[in-house]
């Protein structure tokens, strides 16, 4: 049987699920908490380019699945990298309307090492974090790529696990 690795985050974030999906869709939006440059086709088969992430990669996809205000799902990938190549692995974000704002839920697959899962747990939890300061209002400020001192600010995801599925 195949193992496969996986990331599983869930965030609450204080802004409403039609907010937090422009600040996941909306180039302008993006780059307020992830990148320096971004290209997005939302359809099925749409590209799905963010450069500058960490200051130097680019990730490169296509959007699989665009459900307006509710679900993402994008394949995934960072350029120039024979371990996580571009389309190996896939995102899979669902946004829920709850307490007020929205709960954010990702799953990221196809990683393929437990390093791998470890790295991307961590960039993850610091990107969602910024995340969460941009669609709620507040704006981050770029500092460390990873959390610890000089990443967000009190930010806390409700959930994180980098899991081993069998």
């Amino acid at each position: 049987m195949n193992e496969q690795l996986m990331v599983r985050q869930e965030t609450q974030i204080a802004a409403p699920p039609a907010t937090v999906f422009a600040f996941l869709t909306d180039p302008e939006k993006i780059i307020s908490w992830m990148g320096t440059e971004v290209k997005t086709e939302l359809h099925p088969g749409g590209l799905y380019l963010l450069k500058g992430v960490n200051k130097s990669r680019a990730a490169r996809g296509m959007f699989r699945e665009v459900v307006p205000v509710h679900r993402l799902a994008y394949s995934f990938g960072w350029d120039g990298d024979e371990e996580v190549p571009p389309g190996s692995g896939l995102i899979e974000i669902d946004l829920i309307d709850r307490d007020g704002g929205t709960l954010l839920r990702m799953t990221h697959s196809g990683l393929p090492n437990a390093a791998q899962c470890a790295g991307h747990d961590k960039g993850w939890a610091h990107y969602l974090g910024r995340l969460a300061m941009a669609a709620a209002g507040r704006v981050p400020r770029y500092a460390s790529p990873f959390p610890g001192p000089g990443s967000a600010p009190g930010f806390r995801p409700a959930a994180t696990t980098a899991s081993l599925l069998r």
